[in-house]
């Protein structure tokens, strides 16, 4: 799966110099959480929901609503945006972004390609990408398997699924005694007794639901 099969395409963007009360009505008409800084087509940085609205002026303030509308007509996205920006291509793989989210802790990542913002992908579509490949929409029996971390086990396991129809297989790495745990879902005739057949291979099943 590649990152522009998941992405907001054509995200909404701002310039530098807009006002930052602009880019927050931006925000909540959208319903975004950031924004990115795109000055002549060029990307040059991204502002937060958050750092929109740690640059207005707290309730505690002794100015008044006059001097507060005039400072924030003032200040522009330039001023609170942050200018070191991780990006990701269109073509790169999903895992490429979510590897780079978790590294740099960030929640969104513009897409750019030939130096051009074409996307925009949050945690959001993480999680649909996340949803899709554990098969969840599709029903059918969730199981857990611990297998030797060897050759060909997995083909024992793909031969007892019929006349059941695999849909999702993840693995989650080593767990300990050097065991690999494998996560299925199986839709169709059969997805019931998926378990069973397993079992009657030999095959540790630690959960099915």
């Amino acid at each position: 799966m590649l990152v522009k099969e998941w992405m907001t395409a054509e995200p909404k963007t701002v310039s530098s110099k807009t006002p930052v009360m602009e880019a927050m009505q931006v925000l909540r008409e959208g319903g975004f959480r950031r924004l990115p800084v795109v000055d002549d087509g060029k990307l040059v940085g991204i502002a937060t929901d958050k750092d929109l609205k740690e640059a207005s002026p707290s309730k505690a303030t002794t100015l008044s609503v006059y001097e507060l509308n005039y400072l924030l007509s003032k200040l522009t996205v330039k001023d609170v945006m942050k200018t070191h920006v991780y990006t990701v291509g269109p073509n790169d793989p999903i895992e490429t972004a979510a590897l780079i989210m978790e590294k740099h802790k960030v929640g969104g990542l513009p897409v750019v390609d030939g130096g051009r913002v074409v996307g925009l992908l949050t945690i959001t579509d993480m999680l649909s990408t996340f949803i899709a490949v554990l098969g969840l929409r599709e029903g059918g029996t969730r199981v857990t398997v611990s297998l030797p971390d060897e050759p060909g086990v997995l083909s024992q396991v793909a031969e007892s699924a019929s006349p059941s129809n695999i849909v999702a297989v993840v693995t989650s790495g080593i767990k300990a005694g050097d065991k690999r745990e494998l996560v299925l879902r199986v839709t169709g005739e059969g997805a019931e007794s998926f378990p069973e057949r397993l079992k009657a291979k030999g095959i540790e099943v630690t959960d099915s639901r």
